[in-house]
């Protein structure tokens, strides 16, 4: 990994506007003509895609309760154990959100339905990996916002079978029906809605770049929980702090993909070269460590700073997807941040936790969209209903306030409607 020195030369590394990926002007013709073709063709475009990008023919798109039944058979015991736990952390923690909110909606009258959308669909990447920690922290929250159908679209494998795992996982989760479909054309199939596909209110889940370009130029259609990027974390740590722990959790973000970026900001020079000794030793063990190394070269950077102020002031600019606080009283820093997708305070709390089972969904804000979004949470999964009931008391005090603004506009009817009765 680099090292730089100085809060210039880091602040020129680590400004960035919102991810220019989701824009390439020579993917995006390819993706909207799937579209296209899965919106005039339906199902026949949706096997064919597959049979093209997949190398799969398959019988049926629809995965049957059989092929779910079984498919406990093929997982061990211990992870469908660590899925239900997750599966539990995770439902408790929207739950905790659902009433926090609906208590306070019920109390101050604010004039205004609060109202589940009717079906969602979630996308699992897949193909070669499977995700099922992805299907819990996408299906689970929607469930608790009280959705009422949950449609999973994930890419089928090499044998045609969607992995045992995704679909354990999708079973805990309380899905509803699972369709071995993915790509582009899997969000067009759920956008649009097809023979096989039920059309959905809302798309969420991460996926490649055809996903998210996809969903991009599908919204409006249907609603998307926004356009994820690479992984990304930003470490800010002194020399308190556990070297080989922050080694360890830098290289488990490098390890998702080539683009994605683990960056450290720290006070000293002398711990930031133990850190990058233990990320050169560390690296040589892991299985994905050519896509790890490739990511650290690319997008890895330790840089050192004065004080752990300008670190904070360093990542609101940058505005990380996680963001760990691994210094010494962690916990006094937390006011002063901005932008972040998750906070994550001292040595214990690596994005392991936060990945898999401590309760908040994984799907966060990339690419400095944490600027101005939030983690998905059940209010991706609702809709407000402004409500409006006027007494007479009311229509008196506000009426010609609002005849007068009429006017101003030029609609004579509204001023009319409202005049009517005033009088």
């Amino acid at each position: 990994m680099r090292i730089i020195k100085g809060f210039k030369l880091a602040k020129a590394a680590l400004s960035r506007h919102t991810s220019t990926e989701f824009y390439d002007s020579d993917l995006e013709p390819k993706v909207r003509q799937i579209v296209d073709e899965v919106r005039r063709r339906g199902d026949a475009a949706l096997f064919n895609y597959t049979r093209k990008f997949d190398g799969v023919k398959l019988p049926s798109l629809e995965v049957n309760k059989k092929q779910i039944a079984s498919a406990y058979q093929q997982v061990d015991k211990e992870l469908i154990s660590a899925l239900k736990l997750a599966a539990k952390r995770i439902r408790s923690y929207h739950q905790k959100q659902k009433r926090s909110i609906w208590s306070i909606a019920a109390k101050q009258n604010f004039g205004q339905l609060i109202r589940p959308l009717e079906c969602i669909g979630v996308y699992a990447p897949g193909g070669t990996a499977c995700y099922p920690s992805t299907v819990l922290m996408t299906a689970i929250p929607a469930r608790v916002a009280g959705v009422k159908e949950i449609i999973l679209a994930t890419p089928p494998k090499a044998n045609g079978a969607v992995p045992a795992p995704t679909l354990v996982a999708a079973d805990i989760a309380q899905v509803d029906r699972i369709f071995s479909v993915g790509g582009a054309q899997a969000i067009a199939a759920l956008a649009f809605g097809t023979k096989s596909i039920p059309k959905v209110d809302k798309i969420c889940g991460p996926g490649n770049i055809y996903v998210t370009l996809a969903k991009k130029l599908l919204y409006g259609v249907v609603g998307i929980d926004g356009l994820a990027g690479p992984s990304e974390v930003l470490i800010i740590a002194d020399e308190t702090a556990n070297a080989g722990y922050c080694a360890a959790d830098l290289l488990a973000q490098a390890e998702h993909d080539p683009l994605a970026s683990a960056i450290l900001l720290t006070t000293s020079r002398q711990w930031a070269n133990k850190v990058a000794k233990e990320v050169k030793k560390q690296l040589k063990g892991l299985g994905r460590n050519s896509i790890a190394a490739e990511s650290l070269q690319k997008r890895g950077m330790i840089a050192v700073v004065a004080d752990i102020s300008e670190a904070i002031e360093l990542a609101n600019l940058y505005a990380p997807e996680h963001l760990y606080l691994m210094a010494k009283g962690a916990d006094a820093y937390i006011d002063q941040i901005a932008n972040a997708g998750c906070i994550l305070i001292g040595d214990n709390s690596t994005v392991v936790l936060g990945d898999y089972v401590f309760g908040p969904s994984h799907v966060l804000p990339t690419g400095a969209t944490a600027r101005f979004s939030s983690p998905l949470n059940i209010l991706d999964f609702t809709k407000f209903i402004s409500v409006v009931d006027v007494d007479k008391a009311s229509l008196k005090q506000l009426g010609q306030a609002a005849s007068v603004i009429a006017k101003a506009e030029g609609f004579d009817a509204h001023a009319q409607a409202m005049e009517k009765r005033l009088k």
